[in-house]
């Protein structure tokens, strides 16, 4: 059964979210600060982290940087925040969040979103494997590579890449991204700038992402076409 861990010190919010989740037949797991919740992360097998921003030792923002700094390791995770302002939003996403909600929330939108984040790997992985240049990605193991060399990606940047590598020279708007890639019908459009961004910061000169001004992105296949920026 798919296990959800819901890292948060209040509750109340813990226990409203287990019981949505596990009326919509998740496996819960539960903790109340950053400690416990790293603990569990580390004997569990946990297949996404709803993660309190602001919650004691370590926070879910220093919880998700940890996470990401482990080669290879891509679990899923949404950060809840009580912070409601842009630039906290894109720290939370800069921080390697897949999603982020902020309080209070719906507890029936945060299962919709959990189910999201969830269903994405399978999608992708029957599709065959990718090599443009020295870039090559792995739909089976979801790992990338640029000469050889892993370039450790979350979740929604390698599902964005794909996107880009299956869809080259197509523009899209950051709102056709959010609904092709993310599977949101609604949603902060900041959400793809940043993931966008970090892409681009991942592979270095090896991107291809175009900005169309006033239009949204896209991946070219020309080679040594300009730079592009947010």
């Amino acid at each position: 059964m798919t296990r959800v861990l819901i890292a948060d010190d209040d509750g109340v919010v813990r226990d409203v979210v287990r019981r949505y989740l596990e009326r919509d037949g998740l496996d819960v797991s539960t903790a109340g600060d950053g400690g416990e919740a790293l603990q569990l992360l580390g004997s569990d097998e946990i297949d996404v982290a709803v993660l309190d921003v602001m919650m004691p030792g370590p926070s879910g923002m220093s919880l998700c940087r940890t996470l990401r700094e482990r080669s290879g390791y891509t679990l899923p995770v949404i950060l809840l925040t009580a912070l409601g302002e842009e630039e906290d939003r894109i720290a939370g996403l800069e921080a390697g969040a897949d999603d982020y909600l902020t309080k209070p929330f719906s507890p029936r939108e945060l299962v919709l979103r959990v189910r999201s984040v969830l269903r994405r790997a399978p999608a992708v992985r029957s599709a065959p494997d990718l090599t443009i240049g020295d870039l090559r990605l792995s739909t089976a193991s979801r790992t990338v590579t640029v000469a050889g060399t892993p370039v450790s990606l979350t979740n929604r940047e390698f599902d964005l890449l794909h996107f880009f590598l299956t869809h080259t020279d197509t523009v899209f708007a950051r709102e056709d991204l959010l609904r092709l890639v993310w599977r949101w019908d609604f949603g902060d459009l900041s959400t793809v700038t940043v993931h966008v961004k970090r892409l681009r910061a991942k592979l270095g000169d090896r991107h291809r992402v175009q900005t169309v001004w006033g239009r949204g992105y896209m991946w070219t296949s020309a080679i040594g076409g300009p730079d592009a920026t947010v």
